[in-house]
């Protein structure tokens, strides 16, 4: 079986005799807004966001913020084109994002450089998430033109009709860690459902969301269907209470969340949101340790740490946590810290100075808590142009309690908080024992047990013998504080489309008493 790294290197060379696309902008260069099918500057802004590279710690653009009027700008260029964009069959609008998976796909190498000089996440990671963008359009393309209703036969020959409609135009805010797979995730169901966009990436990652707007131009989808403005939180509240937005689909954190959901509340907004997390990774004694220190690896230390549904309580039984801990630790010290661009790289750069400074005092905080650190939880300097990134070694934590704030609070970067229990029931109770329920996830080689605690888990999406796996097939989505809603699979279309009900009567009205001859 190949190596991930392998996997993706000959795929992207496999790539290099397909046609390339020439709509696609492959340098970090302007316009930033993306309004009625061009890039544009905005036609209002109150001012101009320096975004920094992560990986060399310099500004790798300047972006204007876009005031109130480009707002409106988008939305009315959203809502133009809303009755041509629906009245489309749904295979009509299928193959249009299936074309543009299609351009994804012949141009995988060239959108991931760009996903790297916007997030510092190493070049293969890169690869991973725009090949899931494409997956993500090939897929709701294939769903859309099963996107329909329902025929209900009724007594006398009379029948309904239930109807799946569009509900308009929708309000978009993305995150930082994933930026254009986070877009497409919304876009994709949205626009097979009928329905158009409005986007607004996070002010730390600008680029590949205009990037996604270009390939749906190319792939045929009509001027103003797909709109991206740029901004901070300001732009975002404008967005978010627009009269003439039906729909908020939000992804990053609680505080935010909140916010987004009281604009939605104001306006009777329907609301997705995907939010924070702090999800437990439950290893009983029977389980296969390697398997397992693989998949706490990748619960912890991907993308630097900074993924909402990371298994950051990890808890092992205390038969086998000295064997356990002795793997992890020697796994995690094997990971190369580096420049995200070499393929050999394993923990890149974390997105900015302040996030980075934040993730470090959860390390001291800990220590003052009475924890051990094993490992990590440091600045390491690179040399050369890498000197100004912010580079965290991964941190391994032991002798933690269920209340330090370290184990408590979502981190958002590469630190693992390592527990021992002793019993199932235990293991359970503790593990949701938080206000979030993003996810989870159970090691054993007992799969009534894996199955009977993933169950009893409260939380959106739990693995068995795995971790941090993805596929547009089935929902994700959180539980209590993590979110409200859905994103993925099937049950997406529901999040996007409103129902009609038409009720035929084929022979006269019986009105009972109501009506005398």
């Amino acid at each position: 079986m190949l190596k991930a790294t392998e996997y993706f290197s000959k795929m992207a060379s496999g790539l290099s005799s397909r046609v390339i696309n020439r709509g696609i902008t492959r340098t970090i260069t302007g316009p930033w807004n993306y309004v009625a099918g061009k890039r544009c500057e905005p036609c209002d802004s109150s001012g101009s966001m320096k975004v920094t590279e992560p990986a060399v710690g310099q500004v790798l653009c300047e972006v204007p913020i876009s005031g109130l009027a480009e707002v409106n700008h988008a939305v009315a260029s959203a809502r133009g084109v809303f009755p041509t964009w629906r009245k489309l069959s749904g295979r009509e609008r299928g193959q249009k994002l299936m074309a543009a998976s299609r351009i994804i796909r012949e141009n995988l190498e060239d959108i991931s450089k760009l996903e790297v000089h916007d997030t510092g996440k190493p070049i293969w990671e890169a690869r991973v998430d725009i090949t899931s963008c494409a997956d993500a359009l090939e897929y709701y393309g294939g769903l859309a033109p099963a996107i329909v209703g329902q025929y209900v036969p009724l007594h006398g020959g009379s029948f309904a009709m239930v109807q799946k409609e569009p509900l308009g135009v929708i309000g978009g805010v993305g995150a930082w860690n994933f930026p254009m797979q986070t877009c497409v995730w919304k876009v994709a169901p949205a626009l097979a459902c009928g329905n158009t966009f409005v986007y607004k990436p996070s002010q730390f990652t600008p680029v590949t969301a205009v990037t996604l707007a270009e390939i749906l131009t190319e792939a045929g989808v009509p001027a103003g269907v797909f709109n991206v403005i740029q901004g901070e939180g300001e732009t975002g509240a404008m967005l978010c209470n627009h009269p003439d937005v039906a729909k908020l689909s939000f992804t990053g954190s609680v505080p935010t969340g909140v916010k987004v959901m009281t604009a939605a509340a104001q306006g009777i907004k329907l609301v997705t949101l995907e939010l924070g997390g702090k999800s437990p990774l439950i290893i009983f004694e029977d389980a296969d340790i390697e398997n397992a220190v693989k998949a706490t690896l990748m619960a912890n230390f991907l993308s630097q740490g900074q993924v909402c549904s990371n298994g950051t309580r990890v808890f092992v039984h205390r038969r086998i946590y000295n064997e356990f801990i002795k793997c992890f630790v020697a796994a995690t010290q094997k990971l190369k810290i580096g420049d995200p661009f070499a393929e050999d790289t394993t923990v890149g750069a974390t997105i900015h100075e302040d996030h980075a400074k934040k993730v470090l005092s959860y390390i001291t905080s800990a220590r003052e808590e009475g924890a051990t650190v094993l490992c990590g939880g440091e600045r390491v300097m690179l040399e050369g142009k890498l000197a100004g990134g912010w580079y965290l070694s991964p941190a391994v934590i032991t002798d933690c309690k269920d209340d330090m704030k370290v184990v408590k609070e979502e981190v958002f970067g590469s630190v693992a908080s390592v527990l021992q229990f002793d019993s199932e029931e235990e293991a359970v109770n503790r593990a949701n024992n938080t206000d979030f329920g993003l996810a989870g996830a159970v090691f054993t080689k007992d799969i009534q047990r894996g199955y009977r605690v993933a169950n009893a888990i409260e939380a959106g999406t739990i693995w068995i013998n795995t971790y941090n796996l993805y596929t547009n097939e089935v929902p994700f989505g959180g539980y209590k504080h993590s979110g409200v809603g859905r994103e993925n699979g099937h049950a997406v279309i529901d999040y996007f489309t409103q129902s009609r009900t038409i009720y035929v009567e084929m022979g006269d009205v019986d009105c009972g008493p109501l009506y005398q001859d």
